[in-house]
């Protein structure tokens, strides 16, 4: 027992003797004086003064019983579920994001206990996710980053040779430019979703045509839709104009876009819609690819996450995180519907009028 816990004992001692002093010294001169107008009773010195010291010692008796009881009772009902946390929170500290307490009874007396308890677990919980995520997104980066970086030395290597074509020598720098290419693009995309996670974009409100914006994002992959001669059917209603912020909206239909005709195999086709109502705008992007699984479709909106690996060298899983991130701060909703062999379709739905928390432009 350290000095502390002596003093806060000495402490309860005194606040109890003179509680219990207080108590007891009324009580006393209430019955002596009762008890000496009834019977005319004549106290002398010497019984005063033995009844006194008796009661004196009764006081400290009752006061030490007191702080026993309170010692006893702060040692089972405070301090041991106060230890319980103090030691789940040094394995916190020390990186164990595992650790749980185990919830008090319900007939505690302390309810307070509980809730502590409670937020700890939940808190816990939070920060173990939170770990996990940090791990894997460190994984993740690590594994996207050396994939393009030794395609980038082997190619680099091999244009060393002295009796390299020039076929070969040209093949080599497209792999290089194109891995290269692939790198600054993803670490654009980290960027990109890096301020917007953490709230360092703020997007700013105009008044524009979603209709052309539409238009105009399509006419960006007509190069791809016509090598690999995929239909097209745009069905864009003219003229719907929105309050939003139109340049992270362009990161949303760039990259469905790129999805819909990467995922599209020759002879295929890619359909875009648009249509609006007094509130809603919505956007329906649908492509004939491969599609997605039930139980894929639940991870898609998630960083580096890739339900195709035969098309993995064509991204790097950030897109549809992005495209979820920004969606999300313009308040709207996102949602996909897929089958596998057969397509999927990609829904978005925004507010047309200005949008709560958006900055309106000059």
């Amino acid at each position: 027992m350290n000095y502390k816990k002596i003093l806060h004992c000495i402490n309860n001692w005194f606040v109890f003797f003179f509680l219990a002093a207080f108590v007891v010294t009324c009580c006393t001169m209430l019955f002596i004086t009762t008890l000496s107008e009834s019977l005319d009773i004549t106290f002398t010195e010497k019984n005063i003064s033995a009844a006194a010291k008796l009661t004196f010692g009764n006081v400290i008796l009752i006061s030490l019983i007191f702080t026993i009881i309170d010692a006893v009772r702060r040692k089972l009902m405070i301090d041991r579920p106060t230890k319980r946390i103090i030691s789940a929170g040094e394995k916190i500290t020390d990186g164990n994001f595992s650790v749980r307490i185990e919830p008090l009874s319900e007939s505690y007396p302390y309810e307070s206990f509980n809730s502590i308890i409670s937020c700890f677990n939940k808190m816990a919980e939070e920060l173990s996710s939170v770990e996990t995520l940090r791990t894997d997104f460190i994984a993740n980066v690590s594994h996207e980053l050396k994939t393009p970086l030794a395609v980038m030395q082997n190619y680099g290597t091999m244009l060393q040779s002295p009796v390299l074509s020039d076929e070969k020598r040209i093949e080599y720098a497209k792999g290089i430019t194109d891995n290269s290419r692939r790198l600054a693009s993803l670490i654009t995309n980290i960027l990109k979703l890096n301020k917007l996670e953490n709230q360092q974009i703020f997007p700013v409100s105009h008044h524009y045509d979603l209709s052309e914006q539409l238009c105009q994002s399509l006419l960006q992959f007509e190069e791809i839709w016509e090598q690999k001669n995929i239909e097209i059917s745009a069905d864009i209603e003219d003229g719907i104009y929105i309050s939003s912020d139109s340049e992270l909206l362009s990161l949303v239909w760039n990259n469905l876009l790129s999805n819909a005709f990467k995922f599209t195999e020759n002879d295929g086709k890619v359909s875009v819609f648009l249509s609006a109502d007094s509130e809603y705008a919505t956007v329906r992007i649908s492509d004939t690819g491969c599609g997605i699984s039930s139980e894929t479709g639940k991870y898609i909106f998630e960083k580096f996450y890739q339900g195709d690996t035969s098309h993995a060298t064509q991204g790097n899983g950030l897109g549809l995180a992005l495209v979820k991130r920004v969606v999300d701060i313009m308040q709207g909703e996102i949602a996909v519907e897929s089958e596998v062999g057969k397509g999927s379709t990609f829904t978005v739905r925004l507010r047309r009028g200005e949008n709560i928390g958006l900055e309106k432009a000059d």
